[in-house]
């Protein structure tokens, strides 16, 4: 291909105060910048559209084929014939460029890259602690060995073997959740175009199963306190973070939580009487009401005591929140279903109370968990109460330690019989 341009009026060439052209022949052309760069452009036509294809920089790409250092390195004619070959097969060269550098660019898209993306952009939904516990695991269990390797690359295989290092000295659950985690970046890979698809998609029973856990918990002290606090700054509706306010001081089932009633309630006698009917098993059910509780129900009485649900819906009052509210409002708060439910609330109190030394019986009554006499349960349902009443206040008390970040509240677990006495007298 043979144009205008020669190389000597090239070289020669000076910038001027605005860019300019120097025209070759077939659209393609030299435009000259202020600065004194010379961009080799075609200009072209394609489905009735004007468009520009940038062909390089002279002199890394020079008017004609090969140069001294590659004689076959082609040059802006070169590229130029391509391009007007592609156009006459009804084949935008624009479009095929664009492909080449997006595969390129993904070719080079590595999983820790990927994964660092996944997580910055969704540690502003997340908890500081949430976010630092997943890019903890993921540097120390899958960045080493899943790191350097191009995302798009990566076979199940390669994961299972991340995660079995993990379950090798014992942490099964935290293999589990590092599964998850990989697969979230993957699912986030795969709607970016980075990844075809989620090999952790294929390892389901490839691991050892887990403990038996009917329900996601939190029971560490310092995690409590930092779920407590982020509760305490939710920022929904007024009704969903009472409710969640609530739900861990009475620690009730979430359905027996959502479905409480003004009526059922006694401020001046601090305790809540659920009837046997909405009970799962079906007796009557006491619970004392700690100052922090009572706190809660007066914060929120003006704006449903006239009704009759604590936490009704938000369409219309004549119905409970829906079930999937609390849940929902912890994922926004950063927790997976993995480590948190609504439920999760009744294993927290529950392992930590006795952790700290309270009477096992005092709490499986609180829990309501089932009587094996059901003719005994059904008589005493106020049974241990004195104490419970004074567990239940404990435990308020308790956690709010937790949420203020008190040192020594992270240590009631390794003093249960100091922690207890001071509650018992």
């Amino acid at each position: 291909m043979s144009g205008k341009l020669t190389d000597t009026a090239i070289r020669n060439a000076k910038p001027g105060p605005k860019p300019y052209r120097m025209f070759d022949g077939g659209g393609m052309y030299l435009e000259v910048t202020p600065a004194g760069g010379k961009l080799w452009r075609l200009k072209y036509r394609f489905g009735g559209k004007e468009k520009r294809l940038a062909l390089g920089a002279y002199p890394e790409v020079p008017l004609s084929q090969g140069n001294k250092d590659a004689p076959n390195y082609p040059g802006a004619r070169q590229k130029t014939f391509e391009a007007r070959t592609l156009l006459a097969q009804g084949v935008d060269p624009g479009a095929i460029k664009h492909a080449r550098k997006t595969a390129e660019r993904i070719a080079e898209e590595t999983f820790e890259l990927v994964a660092r993306q996944w997580h910055e952009r969704f540690t502003p939904s997340w908890t500081p602690g949430h976010a630092a516990r997943i890019l903890t695991s993921l540097e120390n269990d899958a960045f080493p060995w899943l790191g350097p390797k191009p995302i798009r690359s990566i076979l199940p295989p390669e994961v299972l073997s991340v995660a079995r290092r993990v379950e090798s000295r014992g942490a099964v659950e935290t293999a589990h959740r590092l599964v998850g985690n990989i697969g979230m970046v993957f699912r986030y890979a795969v709607a970016s175009g980075l990844a075809d698809s989620d090999p952790t998609r294929d390892l389901r029973g490839a691991l050892s199963p887990t403990n038996e856990k009917h329900h996601a918990s939190i029971t560490e002290p310092g995690e409590v306190g930092e779920l407590l606090r982020s509760i305490e700054n939710y920022k929904g509706s007024l009704i969903t973070r009472c409710a969640l306010k609530l739900a861990p001081l009475v620690y009730v089932r979430p359905g027996e939580l959502r479905h409480a009633e003004w009526s059922e309630i006694n401020m001046e006698a601090k305790e809540w009487r659920i009837p046997a009917a909405k009970m799962k098993m079906r007796a009557q059910h006491i619970v004392p009401l700690s100052e922090q509780a009572l706190a809660i129900l007066e914060e929120i009485k003006p704006f449903t005591g006239a009704g009759r649900y604590v936490f009704p819906g938000e369409r219309t009052a004549s119905r409970p929140m829906s079930e999937n509210t609390v849940n929902a409002a912890l994922r926004r708060l950063g927790y997976s279903r993995d480590e948190l439910t609504g439920h999760g609330f009744r294993s927290m109190a529950s392992t930590l109370l006795n952790e700290q030394g309270w009477n096992r019986d005092a709490i499986e009554r609180q829990l309501a968990h089932a009587e094996r006499n059901n003719v005994r349960a059904a008589y005493n349902f106020a049974e241990f109460l004195p104490e419970r009443r004074k567990m239940m206040q404990a435990w308020a008390d308790y956690l709010n330690t937790l949420r203020e970040g008190v040192p020594d509240a992270t240590e009631g677990r390794q003093r249960p019989a100091e922690y207890t006495a001071n509650h018992l007298k």
